[in-house]
């Protein structure tokens, strides 16, 4: 829903998510920000609890191609779409 997507900011206080949608949440946001500390053993464990191996190999790649496509876009400055 939009109220769902408006609050993926505040995806830690809303009650909205589920507990396999904050793993995959926390799990996307430890990947972005990688160089920063790597992927602790903790948040490895409390992802897997909710996500089979080869659905966490799914997710990681879908956050890899996003974070590349994100990184392209800053690099050459692309704009969104405006509409007239």
């Amino acid at each position: 829903s939009q109220q769902r997507v408006l609050l993926v900011s505040a995806w830690r206080e809303s009650p909205l998510f589920t507990d396999r949608e904050r793993a995959a949440l926390a799990w996307t946001e430890v990947l972005t920000l990688v160089a920063k500390g790597g992927v602790p053993d903790a948040l490895y464990a409390a992802t897997r609890a909710h996500f089979s191996e080869s659905d966490l190999v799914k997710l990681t790649v879908a956050v890899s191609i996003i974070n590349t496509w994100n990184r392209l876009s800053v690099a050459f400055h692309a704009i969104h779409p405006v509409r007239d």
